[in-house]
């Protein structure tokens, strides 16, 4: 369901229509939990969800359009799932540490050409890697172990499709600071997949 088709809801949803908040649920919620669950563990996600969905609920006549109706939620979701942390102490650091080495560094030489190319990999089609089972559940393996920062940022770039903009103005980081995250983060699947290629190993 495109963003416009949610926009089209809006009339409904602040008229208090059940069925047009079960309409946008149904479309977003997957969406909503898979990035709760970059910041939490999977019951707390769910309860994160499940309280930003109330709130959606309660303010959506506040929602003023100056976004997409999807980036207002997805701001929602991501304050309840950092409230959560700070009540367990914990804390979600967007700052990037120059001393956390980029996992491709050693790859490059010093005018940008590859070191040693990456090796060819094995798949008829570019979907097929995707589908071996092995390879999936290493990825999510190594995707849990990922600082959450670079995860977030992850989700909401490569799998919610969000701008670098609505990015930045829901964590309060830079551009610059959001695709380091981002590089990062895909540089240490990219190194996983490749090392997964060569020894059929995670």
């Amino acid at each position: 369901m495109a963003d416009d088709k949610y926009l089209a809801l809006l009339p409904r949803l602040r008229e208090g229509d059940r069925q047009a908040f079960t309409e946008l649920v149904s479309s977003l919620h997957a969406n909503m939990r898979s990035i709760a669950r970059s910041m939490l563990s999977n019951g707390e996600a769910e309860e994160a969800v499940q309280d930003a969905w109330i709130a959606v609920y309660k303010n959506i006549t506040k929602f003023e359009g100056r976004s997409s109706l999807k980036t207002w939620i997805t701001r929602i979701v991501i304050n309840e799932s950092r409230m959560r942390l700070r009540r367990h102490g914990r804390e979600i650091n967007l700052d990037i540490s120059t001393e956390e080495q980029d996992a491709l560094t050693d790859r490059f030489r010093s005018n940008g050409h590859w070191q040693q190319a990456p090796v060819a990999w094995d798949f008829a089609t570019p979907d097929q890697i995707l589908e071996e089972q092995d390879l999936r559940r290493c990825m999510e393996k190594n995707l849990a172990k990922m600082p959450p920062q670079q995860r977030l940022v992850m989700e909401l770039r490569d799998m919610q499709d969000l701008s670098f903009e609505d990015i930045c103005n829901m964590l309060d980081i830079s551009a610059s600071n959001a695709r380091v995250l981002l590089h990062r983060a895909r540089a240490q699947l990219f190194t996983v997949v490749e090392h997964y290629q060569e020894t059929g190993e995670c």
